[in-house]
């Protein structure tokens, strides 16, 4: 076998990477609104990432409101093979709102990053940067991070292996 033929058959053997996947919704869905007045479309999303990658795990995190706009859209993220993951929407006696996600995908993502290749995490919030450090440190897994560009904290920017500014193809 040439040693063409032989790199070959091996790149149609090697497995392709273990990812998990973990979107915060609130964020991606608020920061597309407000960067390009647009929505997110997780089915090219979804398409882009099965193409490198062996999706192990993937988690949407959402608030739950009793709205049925909002359980449809919930109801395509798992058709597209998420887990969706429902908090009720806190509002509080003073008029603010309660409704972050933050504990529970860093507690999903230690629980999952030892059995991954790699995470990849769809929010701007740059109170994940020292999570992202911690799972490059402790795990070996090295993190993609997707944002809206002006909206994602450089924090969070610097802590991921690759940064994907979320562009035109990835909006509806």
């Amino acid at each position: 076998m040439s040693q063409s033929s032989e790199s070959l058959a091996k790149s149609q053997i090697a497995p392709k990477p273990r990812v998990g996947v973990f979107v915060d919704v609130q964020n991606i869905y608020y920061t597309c609104r407000q960067s390009y007045g647009k929505n997110f479309d997780y089915n090219m999303f979804w398409a882009k990432v099965s193409e490198r990658f062996d999706i192990e795990c993937a988690f949407a995190y959402a608030i739950y409101r009793g709205d049925d706009k909002q359980s449809q859209f919930q109801n395509i993220l798992r058709a597209i093979g998420f887990e969706v993951k429902l908090k009720q929407f806190i509002q509080r006696k003073d008029g603010s709102a309660k409704g972050d996600w933050d504990v529970g995908i860093t507690i999903d993502m230690l629980e999952h990053a030892q059995h991954l290749d790699r995470v990849i995490l769809l929010s701007g919030d740059g109170d994940f940067a020292l999570l992202l450090g911690h799972l490059q440190h402790k795990y070996n897994v090295p993190a993609d991070v997707y944002g809206a560009d002006k909206l994602t904290a450089e924090a969070l920017k610097h802590s991921a292996e690759n940064f994907y500014c979320i562009d035109s193809s990835l909006l509806l």
